[in-house]
């Protein structure tokens, strides 16, 4: 277990808070609004220079603390998916996943705000979308606009995956394992 116990959540996804109050974390949430574009073509590095640029955003405007910002995106045959841009988005990127097989990269960044010091990574799973027939599609297309891949596996109702191969963190958009390796290190980086 970590010994940072407070952090400031670059965020506003509903989904990480919860997941970070259920760890045992307490969060100030302060969103980055920053716009989520990048430079970078390889998929670990967009989700980690995301991450970095939400995080760095937060952490200018406070004295300290421990400021963690994350991105997610879905990977289909190296074509980068992001979130739809509207319904009719959402149902061309479902009917390309349907029955696929893809990835899902996320970034994380700490960036403590007193000492600039930060720590850097990601975690990638793979997924196996199930088929679905069109009415389907059309029907779960307008449920998940603000996510990547325009899909969510957390909702029990919406059976999305038949599989997933990884940290099943990582596809909801907050790899546990790998946040918890990122927290270690943060610690030992700051004698805490």
């Amino acid at each position: 277990m970590t010994p940072v116990k407070k952090i400031v959540l670059a965020s506003a996804s509903p989904r990480r808070i919860s997941l970070m109050k259920e760890w045992g974390f307490s969060c100030i949430v302060t969103p980055s609004h920053i716009r989520e574009n990048t430079r970078f073509i390889r998929p670990s590095a967009i989700v980690k220079d995301l991450a970095v640029r939400k995080a760095s955003a937060v952490a200018l405007t406070i004295d300290s603390g421990i400021v963690l910002g994350a991105d997610t995106i879905v990977v289909l045959n190296g074509a980068i998916i992001g979130k739809p841009k509207n319904h009719a988005d959402a149902i061309r990127i479902l009917k390309a996943l349907s029955g696929s097989f893809h990835a899902v990269y996320t970034g994380i960044a700490l960036i403590d705000a007193a000492s600039g010091a930060q720590v850097v990574d990601y975690d990638v799973a793979r997924v196996k979308m199930r088929r679905f027939d069109p009415a389907e599609i059309t029907g779960l297309a307008g449920k998940h606009l603000d996510k990547a891949g325009a899909y969510a596996v957390q909702e029990t109702e919406d059976r999305f995956v038949d599989s997933i191969k990884g940290d099943y963190y990582t596809v909801v958009g907050l790899p546990k394992k790998k946040l918890f390796e990122c927290l270690n290190k943060m610690s030992a980086l700051l004698k805490i």
